[in-house]
């Protein structure tokens, strides 16, 4: 792929006067925010750069009488952007990292891994539930939520509500719990609730012992054109080192369980004390069989030494400013965990909920 005339035509340094980079995103109100917001973030480092925003529907934008698990189709919410990034329509594109596939496709790299906002599930009570929490809502309430992993966990720490899938953007979500009858909650990432500016509507965040959360929930990623060294270099700054770290486990954990949306796996990762922690699980449709295991390891690099820009991609993440040692460590610990895990039998537990979800 050739790099952009515009990425041709920068000029030397920071400053980068007079140059323009197309920023690709979802059309949804949440995506524009979370691309608003690296935009400014960009424009703070390089004010002179021309950040022009170019906005897109994707499958899973489009497709919304189906759960995501049904649809078959990995990249939901990445495939159009993708495109438009191979023909040089754009040069960057800004996603949920959730969203975004452990292998992606080649001549693609994440360029950015910024900080984490908060990675926890939120619960969001219908008006006539206000002040009541999940452990006291009314027997076979009926709570909305698009995610087998999140099902999966609350089924079996709830069994006295029933969970029924909803799909749409957050607006469309919020619309349908508040105007109709049909859901007493809904399960919302706390980011995008946080982000929209709706943080009043949570009622309950729910901690890991009752449900942990999805592979990079929480974080925005910036997928770069892996060839386009300056743009990747330019965005490189936008790295937060534990959240890359934390995050590049989590993939790998993920890709080594070959997981995805169809199967339910979940994580909870922290940096503390310069050790990463990462606890991962699987469970059943259900939730009634699951396996779930930690385990750590040393992040604190040797020496400060940054690496090479042709040895610090780790599952998909391109991160040259940050220790080779820290990165290798982190994705070793994801691969490490989800092994442990296979050897006590998550691949059968994985290979009938896919099994299950399939027929269904």
């Amino acid at each position: 792929m050739e790099q952009s005339e515009e990425a041709q035509n920068s000029s030397e340094g920071n400053g980068k006067a007079g140059r323009v980079i197309r920023m690709g995103t979802r059309k949804s109100q949440l995506a524009r925010i979370q691309t608003d917001f690296v935009r400014d973030k960009l424009k703070e480092l390089y004010p002179d750069v021309d950040l022009q925003i170019v906005a897109m529907s994707t499958i899973g934008d489009q497709i919304l009488d189906r759960a995501l698990s049904k649809i078959g189709e990995k990249s939901l919410f990445t495939k159009e952007l993708e495109n438009a990034l191979e023909k040089n329509e754009v040069d960057i594109v800004v996603h949920s990292l959730k969203d975004l596939p452990t292998s992606l496709p080649p001549g693609f790299t994440i360029g950015a891994v910024l900080e984490r906002e908060s990675p926890y599930d939120a619960v969001v009570l219908h008006p006539k539930h206000a002040g009541r929490s999940l452990d006291v809502l009314p027997d076979k309430s009926v709570i909305g939520t698009s995610s087998l992993r999140r099902a999966a966990q609350l089924k079996k720490r709830f069994p006295h509500l029933e969970f029924e899938n909803i799909r749409g953007n957050l607006n469309t979500r919020l619309k349908k719990l508040d105007e109709k009858e049909d859901y007493a909650a809904i399960i919302l990432a706390a980011a995008g609730l946080k982000r929209m500016g709706w943080e009043s509507r949570v009622s309950q965040i729910l901690e890991p012992s009752d449900c942990m959360y999805a592979v990079g929930q929480g974080a925005l990623a910036v997928e770069v054109r892996a060839r386009d060294r300056d743009i990747l270099n330019m965005v490189s700054i936008l790295h937060h080192h534990d959240t890359v770290l934390r995050c590049v486990a989590e993939r790998a954990f993920l890709r080594q369980l070959e997981g995805g949306c169809s199967v339910p796996v979940a994580v909870h990762t922290e940096v503390k004390d310069s050790l990463l922690y990462l606890t991962g699980a699987v469970y059943s449709l259900d939730g009634s069989d699951s396996l779930k295991e930690t385990m750590q390891t040393s992040v604190l690099p040797d020496n400060e030494v940054v690496q090479s820009a042709d040895d610090c991609s780790h599952v998909g993440v391109t991160a040259c400013n940050i220790p080779e040692f820290s990165l290798a460590a982190a994705e070793k610990l994801g691969v490490d965990l989800a092994a442990l895990l296979l050897s006590k039998g998550a691949k059968d537990i994985l290979t009938t909920a896919r099994q299950l979800n399939d027929a269904r």
